[in-house]
C-alpha cells in the first residue's frame, strides 16, 4: 500500500522557519513529480510548490523567496523549507505525488496528482 506521510508541522509566532517532510512507504517516487497543498479552515485546499524528478521547480506567488521545496532521492523525502512565515501561511499541508513517470510539466492542480498524504498542521501565531 502506497502512503505519503508528513511530518514536521507545528506551532510558531510570525517570522519563524519550519521544514516539513514527506517520506513516502511502499514505493520510490523518484521518477514522479511531487508537490505540497495546504487547506486553511474554511478555505479550499490549495497549491504551494511543486518539484520535478529532474528538480525543476514551481511555486505560487504568495510562497515565492521564502519557502524552498527540494527532494532528497536517498532518503526518498521531499522537503518544503518554509521561512518567514506569516499568520496567512496557517493551514494543513499535504504531500501529493503524480502517478506518471518521467513528466517535465509541473502543475499546480489537484487533480494532476494521484497519492496524498494525511497532512500536518501548521500554525502561525501573530
Amino acid at each position: 500500500q502506497v502512503q505519503l506521510v508528513e511530518s514536521g508541522g507545528g506551532l510558531v509566532q510570525a517570522g519563524a522557519s519550519l521544514r516539513l517532510s514527506c517520506a513516502p512507504s511502499g514505493r520510490t517516487f523518484s521518477a514522479n513529480n511531487m508537490a505540497w497543498f495546504r487547506q486553511a479552515p474554511g478555505k479550499e485546499r490549495e497549491f504551494v510548490a511543486a518539484i520535478g524528478w529532474s528538480r525543476n521547480t514551481l511555486y505560487t506567488d504568495s510562497v515565492k523567496g521564502r519557502f524552498t521545496i527540494s527532494r532528497d532521492s536517498t532518503k526518498n523525502t521531499v522537503d518544503l523549507q518554509m521561512n518567514s512565515l506569516k499568520p496567512e501561511d496557517t493551514a494543513v499541508y499535504y504531500c501529493a505525488a503524480d502517478s506518471k513517470t518521467g513528466s517535465y510539466t509541473l502543475y499546480g492542480l489537484l487533480g494532476k496528482y494521484d497519492y496524498w498524504g494525511q497532512g500536518t498542521q501548521v500554525t502561525v501565531s501573530s
